[in-house]
């Protein structure tokens, strides 16, 4: 509660005095606001204005969002009321967005703290992270003044910002700005968001939340420490891969067929070594799923991650962000060259999935990453504000479509055929928003820019238009190929190039079976990859078992 007169909770006042005496060097409180400032502007500068009043180790400073836009440029500020908690020599990357009253008068006050003292509060296990960090690093948490749990992580995030110079932390009074409301999908506060892209809700404990933002930010090294860490519980019995060693089998792709091929490998006691790109396959590029028996919504990395766990709790061999480039079949035991080591197997798995299909226009591999890309649910945070094209006309198209609608200023739906092959009420969906522009019947000639994607030189398939789409961005929707190059030759390959498999996934090649998308069955689903991982891995410890009786 407030009095009429004074901004500062009244039963905070001695505490805030107290506080402010322990100061050792001067904070400096830099606040935006703007010409005509909203209700929130005008008490947030008297709060901050009572604050500065109370200590000499205090100095406010107030600045306008657009006469001052260099200085909120260089600062980072976007939006108004801001207070940004520094010292004399350094911005340290804490930002406030809206009132800092409630329950965030205490952030406020600790942040001050915090600056004043150079003391930050880290437990020891979250310093040693530190260095794990990947930056440049954007950290927003949502919060509302009545939650209590809110300020655990405004307070945590602040310290990572005060103790890492490439991490920036801001509060976000979610009533003050319902549009961030909106595009971050809160649901419940605190919400802490990475890098635009919203990460997780609640109040986690110190170590969990920094694993948590090590995962989303630099999944190579969570996937490091999370491997080491379970490794040291008794949770992880993977064994590093010998080259000179032959297993009696290899199981190439670490997606759910992989991935559940290896669970039953293991469990049938198989010597077993598993190579991949990496771990779980396409369901990670898969924001929910909605259709594995007993689980009614799952995101899909958290699916991947699960299986993996599952599967690394066997002592198999496994190596990861690694390419099978060639199997060859010699001397009675298969060849898997990786470009640095080749390994020996009695039988295979394959299970490699398939990748994005491509456009084949000059140019493509210079702007993949630089505004060509293939999953909207991961990479639509980027576009916010921007233009983009989404090439396709079925059910992917219209999906990555809608992911990019919260984002995107303009949407273009680019398909070679005249209509759309998308089920109607998704293409009702994404059609009546007037961001989205529908082209059929509509071909890609060309990619514009030099180092950065600038736009799309497109044409009527009828040849009675020819015109430049200027975009920031394009997402190819137009299927995917399976990762069968490296059998050709040894292998029966259908007409699409999958592997053409019998009933229990064995190809025309003795001793190599193929599972999941890859293979020539054509229901493509997780949980028909992850039977048919399972039934191959069965069949393989069949086959092994006949081929050692019959060398007996």
């Amino acid at each position: 509660m407030t009095d009429t007169h004074s901004m500062i909770p009244h039963d905070a006042l001695a505490q805030t005095k107290t506080l402010l005496e322990g100061l050792e060097r001067t904070v400096r409180l830099v606040h935006f606001t703007q010409r005509q400032p909203c209700s929130a502007c005008q008490d947030q500068r008297r709060l901050l204005e009572e604050l500065a009043a109370l200590s000499e180790r205090l100095k406010l400073e107030v600045l306008d969002l657009e006469q001052d836009a260099e200085r909120a440029r260089e600062l980072g500020v976007d939006k108004v009321p801001a207070t940004l908690v520094q010292d004399e020599k350094r911005d340290y990357g804490i930002h406030f967005y809206g009132l800092t009253l409630g329950y965030e008068y205490t952030s406020l006050l600790e942040d001050i703290a915090m600056v004043g003292t150079g003391r930050v509060n880290l437990p020891e296990e979250v310093m040693a992270l530190l260095p794990y960090l990947r930056a440049p690093l954007h950290l927003e948490v949502m919060v509302t003044l009545t939650c209590p749990y809110c300020p655990k992580m405004v307070r945590f995030t602040h310290q990572l910002a005060y103790a890492h110079t490439g991490v920036r932390a801001d509060m976000i009074d979610a009533a003050e700005f319902p549009q961030l409301v909106q595009r971050y999908q809160v649901h419940g506060v605190p919400r802490v968001v990475i890098n635009g892209r919203p990460a997780f809700e609640g109040a986690l404990p110190p170590e969990q939340a920094m694993m948590e933002i090590i995962r989303l930010s630099n999944p190579e090294a969570w996937e490091m420490i999370d491997a080491q860490l379970r490794t040291l519980r008794g949770e992880r019995k993977v064994e590093l891969p010998e080259p000179e060693h032959r297993y009696d089998l290899a199981i190439v792709g670490a997606g759910p067929a992989g991935l559940t091929a290896a669970i039953y490998a293991a469990r049938k006691q198989i010597d077993t070594l598993l190579l991949a790109d990496r771990a779980g396959g396409q369901i990670t590029d898969t924001e929910t799923i909605e259709n594995y028996p007993g689980i009614p919504a799952i995101g899909g990395q958290d699916l991947a991650e699960a299986m993996r766990r599952h599967a690394e709790r066997f002592p198999i061999a496994e190596r990861l962000g690694v390419q099978v480039q060639k199997v060859q079949y010699e001397n009675g035991e298969f060849v898997l060259d990786t470009g640095d080591a080749r390994w020996r197997a009695r039988s295979v798995i394959w299970a490699a999935g398939k990748h994005y299909r491509r456009l084949g226009l000059p140019g493509e591999e210079r702007f993949l990453g630089r505004g060509i890309a293939f999953c909207a649910t991961c990479d639509a945070p980027l576009y916010a504000d921007k233009r983009v094209a989404v090439v396709g006309g079925g059910n992917s198209a219209f999906t990555a479509a809608r992911d990019l609608l919260p984002w995107a200023r303009e949407i273009h739906i680019l398909n070679i055929l005249p209509d759309w092959q998308a089920d109607p009420v998704l293409v009702e969906e994404v059609r009546g928003s007037d961001k989205v522009h529908l082209h059929p019947a509509t071909v890609v000639r060309a990619y514009l820019g030099d180092d950065q994607l600038t736009g799309l030189r497109v044409e009527r398939t009828d040849g009675s238009d020819r015109f430049d789409l200027l975009v920031d961005g394009v997402f190819l929707e137009i299927g995917l190929e399976p990762n069968a190059e490296p059998l050709k030759g040894l292998v029966e390959l259908n007409e699409r190039g999958e592997v053409v498999v019998d009933r229990y996934q064995q190809s025309s090649q003795p001793g190599l079976f193929a599972a999941g998308d890859v293979s020539d069955d054509p229901a493509k689903q997780v949980i028909v990859a992850a039977g048919s991982g399972a039934r191959a891995a069965l069949a393989a410890h069949d086959w092994l078992q006949e081929q050692t009786r019959g060398n007996d």
